[in-house]
């Protein structure tokens, strides 16, 4: 795959990314922030929980510029609300204006709910089933359409 052109701008501020910068995109979009931030794991972007006053917090993704098409995270967005409407255990971003990707300066961002979750027993013979029949449900899920922008991982392209 291809990475996207990035402009040294919008690389340079993901880089910089500071704690001000992300309490004041979260405002600009509707959150009323109450300080509190946390750094969370990510392979390619930039994650955050971030608290909300008189609610629970919420995930912050910032996205890596260049990494990703607006079409290709639009594209995993619908997805995981499709998945969601099937009660497939998915935490899908927020809808905010009507949106789900969001642009303040320089960045790309999305706003999630914050969920809990844990490590699976992988010695629990029961629980590796249920996670079987949840992954074959996904799976089913994605096959009823073709992913338009995002690329396909099989053999040839990954293998």
């Amino acid at each position: 795959m291809t990475a996207l052109p990035a402009s040294d701008d919008s690389t340079l501020a993901y880089l910089n990314l500071e704690p001000e910068q992300i309490l004041t995109t979260l405002e600009g979009l509707g959150f009323h922030c109450d300080g509190r931030f946390l750094t969370l794991n990510s392979y390619e972007n930039r994650v955050y929980q971030v608290g909300i006053e008189d609610g629970p917090p919420v995930v912050a993704k910032f996205y890596r510029p260049g990494r990703w098409s607006d079409d290709a995270i639009l594209e995993e967005h619908a997805f995981s609300a499709e998945l969601a409407a099937l009660d497939i255990p998915v935490v899908a971003p927020l809808v905010s204006n009507g949106e789900t990707l969001h642009r303040t300066g320089p960045f790309r961002v999305s706003v999630s709910p914050c969920k809990g979750g844990r490590s699976p027993d992988l010695d629990n013979r029961e629980l590796m089933r249920q996670l079987g029949r949840l992954v074959a449900r996904i799976h089913l899920a994605g096959e009823s359409a073709v992913f338009a922008h995002r690329p396909t991982l099989d053999i040839e392209t990954y293998g």
